[in-house]
């Protein structure tokens, strides 16, 4: 077998359970995530890796989605002892996304608990983004690993790899995307594609289609917050604790703050023609312990934002800690809050986990006002099929004529459900393209992963298009 070479352990042929392995020779290999598999393809059982750990010199991860880091208890599991090597933004995140995991899979005895995460904190290695890092280094083989920012969340990262027969040689440049983020995001730095890359690892999530304009999500979700006013309703919203919570917060304070700018210039009476509760009176609820403990990191580890949100900190603002937003701790103040909201009908957006509906605190809040017309469901990212998500996402328009099974109760769908799109994390079908064609010097082989079959087939077809066009030669697996 020629080295380097590379096998997939999941997210080759599915859009979750990233996990690649980068073999340097017959018993040398690095690890590039760890991930679970999650939607249709997850498996019933607590994961489990089906591969010889042995030889792996790292583990690299992309970025800590447990799409990526889910399998890391099963790698300890199956004897992993080495290095957990990922940015440092990722490390601050990593044993918060794995203590929760952890609690909800396999153990929540405390004690049991303080011996994973400090397992966990013995092996993590924080890189710097920008800087090389020496994996290998020794007669026949050299390897040395680069984190760039990957804009998808907090800590994303793109991974280049140079396998090297010595340390004066160029060798072989491999790149693992991991996943990549949008070029406008609220408050991440933009991609930067590499230099070059003799073969590229690439995501293809939404590799068959394009995003809309981020400036309207945050239009169409001002319209559906006005319209819950007016109704005297509450907004729910089922969102995951890590970068679409965030994102979301981000948003909202930005709504928030030209509300009262608007309101500041009409010196009187509010003029909007519905005559809704005061935009500055609406709470915003923030029910997630973990979402609470993440969006501090991201306060913490605001000098990793990129130049407009910075400019909001500059102006004396809080995008992540204004004075409407409520933060709910206990399961006791949980349900304080959502008996509250059905019994008052008081209007509130309330932010709660998990984002497909199948578990978490979000399921109080639907079980209570999912029957009620004036309440809405607001959906802001994809619902994998079969999730109680999918089925909520798929009755709008249709209120009272749907029910839901949750917890093994039916529930009648009345609330109103909109859908607002532009809150993806991932690059869609230009930005992927402009990662491969802002190179220096375009790829000869693109191996594509992390996407179902029509988005691979679909970003294949565009790339062969695009080489083609250039008279430049690909191939593309």
């Amino acid at each position: 077998m020629p080295y380097p070479s590379l096998s997939h352990h999941g997210g080759d042929q599915t859009v979750t359970g990233s996990c690649h392995q980068l073999h340097l020779d017959v018993a040398t290999s690095l690890l590039i995530d760890c991930g679970l598999e999650q939607g249709a393809h997850a498996a019933s059982s607590l994961p489990s890796v089906a591969f010889d750990v042995t030889g792996i010199e790292a583990v690299v991860l992309t970025h800590v989605h447990l799409d990526h880091v889910g399998r890391l208890p099963a790698l300890f599991t199956a004897g992993y002892r080495g290095p957990i090597l990922c940015s440092e933004p990722s490390a601050k995140l990593l044993p918060l996304v794995l203590e929760d995991a952890y609690k909800l899979s396999i153990s929540n005895d405390p004690a049991e608990i303080a011996r994973y995460l400090a397992f966990v904190q013995a092996r993590l290695q924080p890189l710097p983004f920008d800087h090389w890092h020496s994996l290998v280094e020794r007669p026949g083989l050299v390897c040395r690993v680069r984190l760039r920012r990957a804009g998808h969340l907090l800590g994303s990262a793109y991974v280049e790899c140079d396998v090297l027969d010595s340390a004066e040689e160029q060798g072989t440049r491999i790149v693992f995307s991991g996943d990549l983020g949008t070029s406008d995001s609220a408050m991440l730095r933009a991609v930067e594609p590499p230099e070059r890359a003799d073969l590229l690892v690439l995501e293809s999530t939404y590799g068959d289609r394009l995003h809309s304009a981020r400036g309207e999500r945050r239009g169409a979700l001002e319209a559906i917050i006005d319209q819950a006013l007016a109704d005297q309703g509450t907004v729910l919203i089922p969102a995951f604790s890590l970068g679409r919570t965030q994102e979301l917060l981000f948003d909202l304070e930005d709504i928030l703050h030209r509300k009262a700018l608007r309101q500041q210039r009409q010196a009187g009476p509010s003029e909007d023609p519905l005559g809704v509760l005061d935009w500055a009176q609406l709470p915003i609820v923030l029910d997630s312990p973990l979402a609470q403990r993440i969006t501090q990191v991201y306060r913490d580890l605001s000098d990793h934002w990129n130049s407009q949100a910075s400019q909001r900190l500059r102006a004396g603002r809080a995008p992540l800690g204004f004075e409407q937003l409520i933060s709910i701790g206990s399961h006791g103040q949980h349900q304080q809050v959502v008996n509250y909201l059905k019994s008052t009908g008081k209007p509130a957006i309330v932010i709660a986990g998990n984002g497909m509906c199948s578990g978490g605190r979000i399921l109080a809040y639907l079980k209570a006002m999912l029957g009620d017309p004036r309440h809405e469901v607001v959906f802001v990212g994809h619902q994998i099929r079969g999730t109680p998500g999918a089925v909520i996402q798929a009755s709008a328009g249709a209120a009272g004529f749907v029910s839901i099974d949750l917890d093994g109760q039916p529930f009648e769908i009345r609330a109103k459900v909109f859908t607002v799109p532009g809150y993806s994390a991932h690059a869609d079908q230009d930005g992927l393209v402009e990662f491969v064609t802002g190179m220096a010097r375009w790829p000869s082989r693109i191996r594509l992963v992390h996407g179902d079959p029509p988005a691979r087939r679909a970003l294949a077809a565009r790339l062969r298009e695009i080489y083609a066009k250039k008279a430049l030669e690909v191939q593309i697996e």
